[in-house]
């Protein structure tokens, strides 16, 4: 039988189980030819994940076991797997013969995926940081005095966002947002006072075209370049991206129903109503009155659609890099010790 059958143990050191499941292999070796990979569980927090109580654990093609298991478990298993190996042997199957040698060969996609699934959520919480953070940066500009910069940043979000101003947030104003007076909010100065644009409660007037281009002043404020919504939904997947690094990754995902329910759920009901009740439709007017909803709205219903959207994603996501990681773990000890 050749020595064609890789073995992978999973071990802890100074530790009498992993000790003894590695001298069973060894003297299982002249009959059942194999090579051994060994693998520090304590190495990586994901092997810790999956291996930590269960360690020592081998892992021969298909077949895994833990511990508890004996030499006599332990010689079966590798009769199945060499048998195994040799039927895929014999048919020749290309794509048996591709794996094997891939499994040989560490490339540059190999260390960009590892690496990436080392790093994702830091990659991701910097995205995150500067795609809600550069519109902020569109009031700053303007407010030193630097146009060009701020028109850029305007321009970059405008496919992106609406912008409109009644449904943005400002900077260095009076108010930090101006609402339009069908809002009803008391004891602030809307939006068609601010500005001197009307016309705005109509969703087909054009005067919204004005509302999208208008960026503020030295009295009311500069507008940031996402809305009012939009930052309140990256602000709170960011919040979560922080506390899941914080937290280890060790935070379960939210059951898609209740991401539906909890995330979706407000998000959809403050803003189809929104935009239904603006429609004119005579037939839904005496169903659902007209209605603009507020900031504070549109920010909460954000948030918690962003934070529940990312705690139901980010663990997921967790989930299939932590898989990514162990495998290239894996290969990468194999290679490394065939060398040696």
């Amino acid at each position: 039988m050749q020595n064609n059958v890789t073995v992978t143990l999973y071990f802890r050191k100074d530790d009498e189980k992993s000790a003894t499941a590695k001298a069973d292999l060894l003297s299982l070796k002249e009959k059942f030819p194999h090579r051994l990979v060994e693998v520090d569980v304590d190495s990586d927090p994901v092997l810790q994940k999956n291996f930590g109580d269960s360690a020592p654990v081998v892992e021969v093609g298909p077949y895994s076991l833990k511990y508890p298991f004996d030499k006599q478990k332990l010689g079966m298993t590798l009769g199945a797997a060499s048998d195994r190996r040799g039927q895929l042997d014999r048919l020749g199957r290309e794509d048996h013969h591709e794996r094997l040698r891939r499994g040989q060969q560490v490339s540059a996609s190999d260390r960009v995926m590892y690496w990436f699934s080392r790093h994702y959520l830091a990659f991701l919480n910097g995205f995150i940081l500067l795609y809600f953070g550069l519109p902020i940066l569109a009031p700053v500009f303007m407010k030193i005095g630097a146009p060009i910069p701020a028109a850029i940043v305007y321009t970059i979000y405008k496919p992106l966002c609406h912008q409109f101003g009644f449904r943005s947030f400002f900077l260095f104003g009076e108010q930090s947002y101006y609402p339009l007076a069908e809002a009803d909010m008391s004891g602030v100065e809307t939006f068609e006072q601010a500005t001197g644009i009307t016309g705005l409660a109509d969703p087909t007037n054009v005067a919204r075209f004005e509302a999208r281009e208008y960026i503020g002043n030295d009295v009311v404020g500069y507008k940031i370049a996402l809305c009012e919504r939009d930052m309140a939904i990256y602000g709170a997947i960011f919040l979560f991206g922080i506390l899941y690094a914080v937290s280890g990754r060790k935070l379960k995902p939210l059951h898609w129903a209740l991401w539906i329910v909890i995330g979706m759920g407000p998000i959809g009901l403050d803003g189809f109503s929104q935009l239904f009740s603006q429609m004119d439709w005579a037939w839904l007017a005496n169903i659902l009155p007209y209605r603009e909803s507020t900031p504070f709205l549109r920010a909460l219903t954000g948030a918690i659609f962003g934070f529940a959207t990312a705690w139901f994603a980010y663990p997921n996501m967790e989930e299939s890099m932590a898989e990514t990681r162990q495998f290239f773990i894996k290969k990468f000890a194999a290679i490394e010790q065939n060398k040696s």
